[in-house]
């Protein structure tokens, strides 16, 4: 089949029901192939987990664009952090950063954080109020992002303004973005960077055991990473990781709760299964670097793909009962985190973070129930709350 000849499917991506449920639209959309024409997006789209993983894993596709794009003079601020950023570089710059930043951003130096993460989420809990509250405004969010400004060695006070900065950049990859959202965007990265900027001159001087002391410290074979790399590098974690966390961390307590399975013991398959089920990304693009076949049809060298990752953790030729929630389920590759030369740096942070939230969470809160119905945010290609209203009160009978 060629590149042209693909099925088409309308749907608007900020339409209200989709917003809410996108799993019903994806499964009209794959039951017309593995790769459909999004109207919406003028994108070709892979449905199902096979064509996915294929475009995810294959390095004839990249995320650098053949004949990159002229950039309107008030979106420059945020493109300069974005020209140093590993998730928009490839090798052989993309695989000297990234190895880089593994030897600061360590395995082990994430799994130390743990009681960390119990001690920060049994401080939160204490805070709560009584009565109704937010769960996300009041525990999902602040939690990741104090993770993170005190992983980066960044004072705790700023966990605010990280979190403005944050949202405000992560608005230039929502549908429907518009031009107010944009300067949002190019100021806080302009903000963002200067922050950081003297941060890390300070740590040159007056080094500390935290993430941006690593980065400088960090030198492969005499390579080192720049001041605007390290920026882009601190602002990739926050961002990605943080926006990802949150949402996370906000949907696998509503899928518990909406299953009538909390409290629950809280295993890694189940971490697992609830990225799965509902995962915080659910599109991710990749340019074409040559004619390349996926699943029986030529994508043309410049053209671009979008991959759905929501769409992909539900096909049913990859997964039993796909659009079931199973909390025992033998876990397997899913597409939550991407696959390939870009599959997410902070996987291994938002995992643990979920499995220990989670954990106290469901040891603290044991009456946790639903107060009001939970309603998603209109932020696709993300996907995640706009608030989950809760409460520990027993109902009245």
């Amino acid at each position: 089949m060629t590149f042209a000849a693909l099925p088409s499917f309308c749907q608007d991506p900020k339409e209200p029901r989709f917003v809410q449920d996108p799993y019903p639209a994806y499964d009209r959309m794959r039951a017309l192939g593995s790769l459909v024409y999004w109207q919406d997006y003028a994108l070709p789209c892979t449905t199902s987990f096979a064509a996915t993983n294929a475009v995810l894993r294959d390095r004839r596709f990249g995320r650098v664009p053949l004949d990159p794009p002229k950039i309107a003079p008030h979106l420059a601020p945020f493109y300069a952090i974005e020209a140093h950023s590993m998730l928009e570089l490839e090798p052989p710059r993309h695989t000297r950063l990234r190895g880089l930043v593994l030897r600061a951003f360590t395995s082990r130096r994430i799994a130390a954080l743990a009681p960390e993460i119990d001690a920060l989420a049994h401080d939160l809990i204490d805070r709560l109020p009584k009565g109704e509250f937010d769960l996300l405004a009041q525990f999902a969010q602040p939690l990741p992002v104090i993770i993170i400004a005190r992983l980066l060695g960044v004072p705790e006070s700023m966990a605010p303004e990280l979190l403005r900065w944050s949202n405000a950049m992560v608005g230039m990859y929502q549908a429907g973005r518009t031009r107010a959202m944009e300067d949002a965007a190019s100021q806080a990265a302009t903000e963002f960077a200067g922050f950081l900027r003297g941060y890390i001159d300070q740590r040159r001087t007056q080094p500390a055991d935290d993430l941006i002391t690593h980065l400088i410290a960090a030198e492969d074979d005499g390579q080192t990473l720049s001041t605007d790399e390290m920026i882009a590098t601190c602002i990739l974690l926050l961002n990605a990781g943080h926006e990802a966390t949150v949402h996370s961390l906000g949907l696998a307590v509503k899928t518990l709760l909406d299953h009538g399975l909390w409290p629950t013991p809280i295993t890694e398959a189940l971490v697992e299964e609830c990225l799965r089920f509902d995962p915080a990304l659910h599109l991710f693009t990749r340019w074409a670097y040559d004619d390349i076949d996926v699943m029986g049809v030529t994508v043309p060298r410049g053209a671009q793909i979008a991959c759905l990752l929501g769409a992909a953790n539900r096909c049913p030729k990859y997964w039993d009962d796909a659009n079931a929630f199973k909390p025992a389920r033998v876990p397997k590759a899913h597409s939550g985190f991407g696959a390939g030369l870009h599959f997410c740096l902070g996987a291994p942070l938002a995992r643990l973070e979920l499995l220990r939230a989670l954990s106290v969470l469901s040891a603290r809160l044991p009456r946790l129930r639903l107060a009001a119905p939970p309603r998603l945010a209109d932020i696709y290609h993300f996907h995640g709350l706009a608030r989950l209203i809760v409460t520990q009160d027993t109902p009245s009978p």
